[in-house]
């Protein structure tokens, strides 16, 4: 149960690595955090760094802990590549998403955290184990893991939209969501993809 495959235990020592490099440096998160397009302060490499970096320890705690929980189990069944894929690509959809809305808000901040992928390696142990279930911390009841990621993504998009929990990124975690969700369906062969 505790077993950690390689994949999985190279993000997070990363993770924990980079969040540790950004005590050391304060020019750190300014430099690999994803800034708005307009912002003069974006670089292409920020769609994939600022992933690596977190704004405090129960931030990086609780997105390595679900990384763990439920990447590990998508890991053993894809392997250590496919898993990589899968969670840049969902990376990758989240800072598509958060670019978007920032330029549509016109927002200056940065954003940082592994949530986006996290969201995506979500949606893929939700497909790829529906009968699966998930017992969250509120409320405490056991539920088939699409529904409790439905539930999550749901609320997401209510807090994004009033602008519940100010400074979280919800549109970026649907991002991650969606861009998982949509390589499965590629992956399979669905729509709206077609068949392959």
């Amino acid at each position: 149960m505790f077993s950690m495959p390689p994949a999985v235990q190279a993000l997070i020592l990363t993770n924990v690595i980079v969040f540790l490099a950004q005590g050391l440096s304060e020019g750190l998160t300014g430099a690999l955090a994803l800034w708005p397009v307009g912002s003069g302060v974006f670089a292409p490499w920020q769609l994939v760094t600022y992933a690596f970096l977190h704004g405090g320890f129960s931030h990086l705690l609780f997105n390595m802990f679900g990384l763990w929980m439920f990447g590990s189990d998508l890991e053993r069944l894809w392997g250590s590549k496919r898993l990589l894929v899968f969670y840049f690509v969902s990376v990758l959809g989240a800072a598509a998403a958060q670019l978007v809305v920032a330029a549509l808000g016109d927002a200056t901040y940065p954003t940082v955290g592994a949530s986006g992928g996290l969201f995506g390696i979500l949606v893929g142990f939700a497909m790829m184990f529906p009968k699966r279930k998930i017992v969250p911390l509120i409320p405490p009841i056991p539920m088939p893991a699409p529904v409790f990621v439905a539930l999550y993504g749901a609320l997401e998009l209510i807090f994004g939209v009033t602008g519940s929990f100010a400074g979280v990124a919800h549109f970026a975690h649907l991002g991650g969501l969606a861009a998982g969700w949509l390589l499965i369906r590629y992956w399979r062969g669905q729509a709206p993809f077609g068949r392959r």
